[in-house]
């Protein structure tokens, strides 16, 4: 089997080429969502660029098992192991259980997801669900001499580590320079350093969510559920494990010794990051209060949106952008967006109105082999979009008269859309749903426009101008081709 793609390795940080450990069968697990609240902007960068990532090893023929976790204990509001529990937090303050929490949210962000055709997962397990592998994990790692018991709490020796293993090698992060810059927080004088992390916590007695240990009612550590779930699912070692760069340090670091320190070995063949969404050049994050969620973005409802915008709009604007690189909210970014979008749907549903000739004169040529080198370098989604931008002006200027294109180059170009707007981007029509729903207003429309002809084949120019004027003047555009006359609601 071929294997023609190249990822960004971040542990190495170089692209690679990408080989499963074994030939056609790829692991890949990405971090999920800490589920207390509504999912934002920043949630569906991840989502929509392992979407991709998934969507295109299926279509190279590899069989993904895709597993994406679901944060529901364990997360404190600090990452240094001080705080509430974020989701025990939010069940206090709104005086519901904690899993009332945990399902509310997690239904609404299934539903966010799949308005912006997020595919589901292969498995989705829930940290709360997988306590005894936590503990077994934790058991293990104590056994290997890499973690002590302070005060019912375990906490992983990190320099003890360091020394026969090396950590910091995935942020590059050097152990002294950490143990230099870092102070003692407060209740954290039961660490050994102010750098060790929990792998079980001690469960205070306002505490809600806690389980029975050797050790202590409490609950793991966040960084437990990930290397535990993975092993569960994906084995000792599996292919790929992706999420959000700001999870580099500490979760993934940790992830990565809690392996090492368990087994002896890695886990991780390739690690991936997507970089974050800004708002000012500052991370969007519900932590400092700066999100927009997608139900906002959808109906337009926040003070800082100009519109609403649609979810193939949210969609095509994260993959406009290289997963690698910042994307920067702002109004202006997602109109653009909108209305590129606009112009790959149009000239997408302008290919039916195309009549074929006996040769090609506008350039098509070479388009399915270009947006094949675009993702296989490393899923260079805009690379892609803009072969597809080049094809939408060849296909528009066909519609002008002012090119032609055969019957095979015309089939060829609709099948590279399907395949790369549609089944490997992801995105979808929206526009033929709306048209859908109100079909017997464009036959309405289409009506008046046949009206319109029968004017101008009568020379009756008053007539045709008047229908056009009017049509104008309710809000619709009108465009003579040399097909007939075209019409669309002007923005």
């Amino acid at each position: 089997m071929e294997h023609p793609l190249s990822i960004y390795n971040t542990l190495s940080r170089k692209k690679e080429q990408f080989i499963p450990l074994h030939e056609t069968s790829v692991g890949m697990y990405v971090c999920g969502p800490t589920v207390y609240g509504d999912a934002h902007l920043g949630h569906a960068r991840p989502a929509i660029t392992f979407d991709l990532l998934f969507r295109y090893l299926k279509h190279l023929g590899y069989k993904v098992r895709y597993v994406r976790n679901i944060t529901d204990v364990g997360h404190l509001e600090n990452d240094a192991d001080a705080g509430e529990d974020k989701i025990g937090k939010k069940a206090r303050l709104e005086e519901l259980e904690p899993m009332e929490i945990v399902q509310f949210y997690l239904n609404r962000y299934h539903e966010a997801m799949g308005t912006l055709n997020v595919l589901p997962p292969s498995i989705e397990p829930h940290a709360s669900g997988h306590i005894i592998e936590q503990i077994e994990l934790v058991k293990t790692i104590m056994a290997n001499g890499f973690a002590y018991e302070s005060e019912g709490s375990i906490y992983f020796d990190v320099a003890k580590f360091d020394k026969q293993y090396g950590y910091g090698k995935l942020s590059g992060r050097n152990i002294e320079d950490m143990l230099n810059t870092t102070r003692a927080l407060d209740g954290q004088t039961e660490k050994r350093n102010s750098i060790d992390f929990a792998l079980w916590k001690c469960a205070s007695p306002e505490h809600i969510m806690r389980w029975p240990s050797p050790w202590s009612d409490g609950f793991p550590g966040w960084h437990c559920e990930c290397t535990a779930m993975g092993r569960k699912y994906l084995g000792d070692e599996f292919d790929i494990h992706g999420g959000g760069m700001d999870l580099v340090f500490p979760h993934h670091e940790c992830e990565i010794a809690q392996a090492v320190a368990s087994q002896g070995k890695e886990n991780v063949r390739y690690w991936m990051h997507n970089n974050m969404i800004t708002v000012n050049g500052q991370k969007m994050g519900k932590s400092l209060g700066n999100f927009i969620t997608l139900d906002q973005f959808f109906s337009g409802d926040h003070a800082s949106l100009a519109q609403a915008y649609s979810p193939m709009t949210i969609r095509f604007f994260i993959l406009q952008a290289h997963y690698r690189s910042t994307v920067d909210f702002s109004n202006e970014a997602l109109q653009a967006s909108e209305k590129g979008l606009k112009r790959l749907m149009e000239a997408v549903a302008n290919l039916d109105k195309l009549t074929p000739s006996e040769q090609t004169t506008v350039e098509v040529q070479g388009l399915r082999a270009k947006c094949y080198e675009a993702i296989n370098d490393d899923l260079n989604s805009p690379i892609t979009i803009s072969y597809l931008f080049d094809a939408a002006r060849a296909i528009n200027s066909v519609l002008a008269g002012h090119g032609t294109i055969s019957a095979a180059d015309l089939e060829e170009l609709k099948a590279v859309f399907n395949l790369f707007l549609f089944d490997i981007l992801g995105l979808t029509p929206e526009m033929q749903e709306a048209a859908t729903n109100t079909e017997a207003y464009g036959k309405a429309i289409d009506m008046l426009l046949e009206l319109r002809q029968q004017a101008k084949t009568n020379k009756d120019w008053a007539m045709s101008d008047k229908i056009r004027n009017e049509l104008t003047a309710l809000g619709f555009e009108i465009k003579d081709t040399k097909e007939g006359a075209e019409w669309k609601l002007a923005k």
